[in-house]
């Protein structure tokens, strides 16, 4: 079947706030190519230091993401491919903000502290596409850094099971606002399917994002992001999973950030075992001494938290998902 290119460029009012519970807004096939405008998790709202999100924002219409896509032939059991061949920044800004009461260090209402809550405050960083860079300026200096463009998509995902319609701020096995660097461009995402059609949406550009995002928001941008989804049959996935062209790398997502800890090794390990056929024991072992573990967001209502491993180290392996990475990087390499 001929691969296919849609381009979807939602308007105001058809951004969505939920994985699950949405009518899609397009249909593709497996093998199709997507072209998407995305917005930033502010909505655009927040444009100069003028702008505090408490003030132009409105609950809970945050985090906005594109579709939900209908994938064809995509059923529960099965997963879907998505490899991410291009994400670029659509404005020559980016924001970034702190909130009261919001972040990894501050007080909030689970971790309830007698102390003011953090200043609310707005940073505008200017974005050089041609010298892929993101430029910091102090607020109460004259501090400035260059620091690289990196762009990546925070938030995607597919409908959760079972009728339920999930917060677009929430990461968890679905996928959702997953907010690791790791999702940048020429990475492939796989993501087990829950529903008929899978009913893929994404979203929360960012030009760049510190491992963990501390204060619990990066270099906030709108998007334009192209992407490639393939239906693998028959194979489900428990929790979403990444390849690049050199690594493997599980996500779990949970509290505490152990238990996402836990999950996300978990599933390393059990991926180890299948793909170079090791003992369970073996694979442990190895994954201990060999992996990395790269945090996504420890702000959100879970935690997000990767194991990885280089695919040199697991010589005479099995190709994941009998080559998928590669088989769409291969096809749509002229599309960057």
């Amino acid at each position: 079947m001929a691969m296919e290119k849609i381009t979807y460029r939602p308007a105001r009012d058809e951004w969505a706030y939920t994985f699950g519970g949405r009518m899609p807004v397009a249909h593709l096939r497996s093998g199709d190519v997507l072209e998407v405008a995305t917005e930033d998790c502010f909505g655009g709202l927040v444009r100069g230091p003028a702008d505090l999100p408490s003030q132009v924002c409105r609950m809970p219409y945050l985090n906005p993401v594109s579709g939900p896509f209908f994938i064809e032939d995509a059923e529960p059991g099965d997963t879907l491919a998505i490899h991410l061949i291009s994400i670029v920044p659509a404005r020559d800004w980016g924001v970034s903000s702190t909130f009261p009461h919001f972040g990894a260090l501050t007080s909030t209402s689970h971790t309830a502290a007698l102390q003011p809550p953090l200043e609310e405050r707005v940073w505008v960083y200017g974005i050089d596409r041609q010298a892929g860079t993101v430029r910091f300026q102090a607020t109460e200096s004259d501090h400035t850094v260059d620091l690289p463009l990196d762009p990546m998509i925070g938030t995607i995902g597919v409908a959760p099971g079972g009728f339920e319609a999930r917060s677009t701020i929430v990461p968890d096995t679905h996928g959702g606002n997953l907010d690791t660097p790791e999702l940048r461009a020429g990475t492939t995402l796989y993501l087990g399917v829950n529903v008929h059609g899978a009913m893929l949406a994404l979203g929360d550009g960012h030009a760049r994002q510190g491992e963990g995002e501390a204060c619990g928001v990066g270099v906030e941008i709108a998007t334009t992001t192209t992407l490639a989804v393939e239906v693998i049959k028959g194979v489900p996935a428990m929790w979403p999973r990444l390849e690049t062209d050199t690594s493997i790398m599980s996500i779990g997502c949970a509290r505490p950030l152990e238990d996402a800890y836990r999950i996300a090794y978990h599933d390393l390990v059990g991926w180890v075992e299948s793909l170079a056929g090791l003992e369970t024991l073996d694979a442990y072992q190895l994954v201990s001494q060999a992996g990395r573990s790269p945090i996504g967001n420890v702000c959100d209502p879970n935690y997000t938290i990767l194991a990885a491993i280089g695919k040199a180290l697991l010589p005479s392996a099995d190709p994941a998902y009998v080559g998928v990475h590669s088989r769409l990087r291969q096809s749509v390499a002229g599309l960057r």
